[in-house]
């Protein structure tokens, strides 16, 4: 029983025996993975195979980071095939044998990825339907399909899509192919429980970290406290004396140890006595906002204009003015990114939980100088991320590594690693203005918005700043975000509107996407603003986003919202009370990107005025993201998006001071826990026959200016910077009961 570990736990558990140990994933490499084949996107080929036994293997070019999009994209392709769930088998992320959807994000896996899945299966049941008529000589049309079986009533005869499969399609895809009406649809729309659940729960469902290898060593690589510091030297007799030490690996500052087991390597990897350089220090922490603002900006941009704002501005009744922040966070994963790597007969094979496989090959390429060719990514779940962590940086460390020994090799990142060196959000400072007319009308809004340079646009392939590169000094950009602009535009009817961002040229921090990058800050504010406008108007907070919306699947969002929350319509901070406890309740709204999904959320808090803790009790999300394929797993992404959200709000930002990030662990970067999560309560709008769009992105974009908004009507003060914590809480009431004095 000594070695009985938690996922042996599990696994018993789940099977209700007290205990039993078995083998979890048994052994693989390189030679017995699947052999390549056809991954260009317009061959028919590319998307999926058939066998003798009527199994359907579909390739898909997404991963599912845990979101449940494999359950979902195998309903549309079910569908479109007439074949049952259980027939459908997936592969995904596999460069050697699955075409480049291009990344896993921006909230296109369903819209965009099961869009190029359907097609594909809508010409494959094509193709084998004309194949069956041509065998018995009769019209398509006189053809049914029920399972993967074709059937022709009149002769009775019968086929299955494995017999009439051949040795493929051999056939290009028909972008224009007739896809089937959402009326004729079995599986989309219906929730089907989730394919990878069972396993996670028994505790087999493998990840990467689970992955072994025969001949696999470990390796642990040492990187600097301080950002910026230059390898000096190292000694590495102290390492040597580790049982199971096999070896160091140096290129430039890149310095790994490789032992023969996990356990060895952490032990090596801390004896090792590495000199490292002072790195350059980080712009002070305590006053961020403003030398963010102060770093050179490469360029600006009027991302709305409409009208004559200047005009609208002099000339309004009332203004008013706000600036709004928020802080630099990290992913913080709650397991630590890994990877394995085999490098054999120059080719590179590695095991990646990124995101983003096939851009991946671009970068391992440039790094390693190996041709793409003789690179092959494979997808294998990991700890989860919403942009990119630290998986892809594990997944070059262990690249190297392995073509530098000639044996695989597994790379586990350490928690502090994952915590202080994975790529961090940059940070966001907002200015907004906006005029109110003598009837609290808007008239006119004026937003800048200091956001980091959209590096996606400059370089393509993706080029992503690993770690791994600029250790061995191949040039990368520093930061890897795009896309930050969005939602950055009024998103309500205002007849003068001038928005501007301003491209600030570099971030301090080495910086990738967070989860809804750009629209998460945008729209925190867009929406505090628009609460500090209603108030300013005397207005009911939500009676004022509905006069100032034109969109009936806006205000149906919205007033969803406000029949399942039971809202009571009053201008908002009018029953505060004395109390040492106060509550309130916040209303936010979002049109992702201004141009797909619709969220409307209320938020309920609770504040304690001595403490300075703010609690989210309920959360009630309304939600329209076009026609739904998979209703639970939309409302697992709402659920998820709310808790991690609460989290980013109420608790999240790393700290550093001189050229170290100090957040290295759970005290340090402290995270929501179970006790005080809210309940949540969702109301989703099915649009069928409607284009389906993201689900996941969506809702945390409205969760902090909830949150805000329920504060203020709690308390009658703002909250304007990101994260709420105890302290700054403590001093906004301090400062807004000087100034009630």
């Amino acid at each position: 029983m000594s070695n009985f570990n938690r996922r042996q736990f599990l696994g018993a558990a789940g099977a209700g025996v007290l205990a039993v140990g078995f083998s979890l994933t048994g052994e693989a490499n390189a030679a017995n993975l699947p052999a390549a084949k056809s991954v260009a996107k317009d061959a028919l080929d590319s998307w999926l195979t058939i066998d003798k036994n009527n199994r359907i293997t579909l390739y898909v070019g997404k991963v599912d980071l845990g979101t449940g999009t494999k359950t979902a994209l195998s309903q549309i392709a079910a569908d479109e095939l007439d074949v049952s769930f259980k027939r459908i088998d997936m592969v995904m992320g596999d460069t050697a044998t699955t075409p480049d959807q291009w990344i896993t994000g921006a909230a296109i896996t369903i819209s965009q990825g099961g869009s190029e899945l359907r097609i594909a299966a809508a010409n494959a049941r094509q193709a084998l339907l004309q194949r069956a008529a041509q065998q018995w000589n009769v019209p398509v049309s006189e053809l049914v399909v029920n399972d993967g079986v074709i059937a022709h009533e009149a002769t009775r005869k019968t086929a299955t899509y494995g017999s009439l499969i051949g040795k493929g399609f051999e056939l290009k895809v028909d972008p224009k192919v007739a896809v089937k009406k959402h009326t004729d649809y079995k599986l989309v729309g219906q929730s089907v429980p989730r394919v990878d659940i069972p396993g996670k729960v028994t505790g087999e469902h493998p990840y990467v970290h689970d992955l072994r290898l025969p001949g696999m060593l470990h390796a642990r690589v040492i990187r600097p406290t301080q950002i910026g510091a230059t390898l000096q030297s190292f000694d590495e007799a102290p390492a040597k004396r580790v049982n199971g030490f096999v070896q160091t690996v140096r290129q430039g500052n890149f310095l790994a140890v490789v032992a023969k087991t996990e356990w060895a390597a952490i032990k090596a990897s801390q004896a090792i006595q590495a000199n490292w350089t002072a790195g350059p220090d980080l712009p002070a922490k305590a006053t961020i906002f403003e030398a963010w603002r102060k770093m050179p900006v490469a360029k600006e941009e009027a991302t709305q204009k409409v009208g004559d704002v200047a005009q609208a501005l002099s000339s309004g009744a009332r203004s008013v003015k706000a600036t709004y922040n928020f802080a630099v966070q990290t992913h913080a994963s709650i397991g630590p990114s890994c990877a394995v790597a085999d490098f054999q007969k120059g080719q590179l094979v590695c095991w990646s939980a990124s995101q983003a496989t096939h851009s991946m090959v671009h970068e391992l390429s440039v790094i390693t100088g190996l041709a793409k060719e003789a690179i092959r990514l494979v997808y294998l779940d990991g700890s989860g991320c919403y942009g990119r962590n630290g998986h892809e940086d594990a997944t070059a460390d262990a690249a190297l590594i392995a073509m530098k020994i000639g044996k695989p090799v597994r790379v586990q990142w350490m928690r502090q690693d994952e915590t202080a060196l994975a790529p961090k959000s940059p940070p966001r400072s907002m200015d907004l203005e906006a005029s109110l007319d003598a009837n609290g009308k808007i008239t006119g809004w004026k937003g800048d918005f200091y956001i980091a340079l959209n590096h996606i646009a400059a370089f393509k392939p993706l080029d992503f700043p690993l770690l791994a590169a600029s250790d061995t000094g191949v040039p990368r950009p520093g930061n890897w975000v795009g896309f930050l602009f969005q939602n950055a535009g009024a998103p309500y009817a205002v007849p003068n509107i001038l928005v501007t961002t301003k491209h600030v040229e570099q971030t301090f921090l080495r910086s990738s996407h967070l989860r809804s990058p750009g629209r998460i800050e945008n729209s925190f504010a867009n929406e505090a603003f628009m609460d500090e406008l209603a108030a300013a108007a005397g207005a009911d907070a939500a009676a004022f986003r509905l006069a100032h919306l034109n969109d009936a699947r806006a205000t149906g969002v919205i007033n969803a919202v406000l029949k399942a929350s039971n809202w009571q319509k009053r201008p908002s901070a009018t029953q505060v009370n004395a109390g040492n406890v106060t509550r309130g309740r916040g209303i936010s709204y979002v049109r992702y990107n201004n141009a797909i999904t619709y969220v409307a959320t209320v938020a309920e808090v609770e504040v304690n005025r001595s403490t300075g803790q703010i609690l989210v009790t309920k959360v009630f999300v309304a939600h329209d993201c076009g026609q739904i394929v998979n209703p639970d797993g939309v409302q697992n992404q709402i659920q998820g998006g709310v808790m991690q959200t609460v989290s980013r709000t109420l608790m999240e930002e790393v700290q550093w001071s001189g050229s170290t990030v100090n957040s290295v662990d759970w005290a340090t970067y402290p995270i929501l826990r179970f006790p005080d999560t809210p309940t949540v309560q969702t109301v989703l709008i099915d649009q069928p026959g409607q284009p389906s769009w993201g689900a996941g992105e969506q809702t945390p974009t409205t969760i902090p200016a909830a949150i805000a908004n329920a504060f203020f009507d709690a308390t009658g003060v703002r909250l304007r910077t990101i994260p709420f914590t105890p302290a700054s809480v403590k001093t906004a009431l301090s400062e807004g009961e000087r100034k009630a004095a």
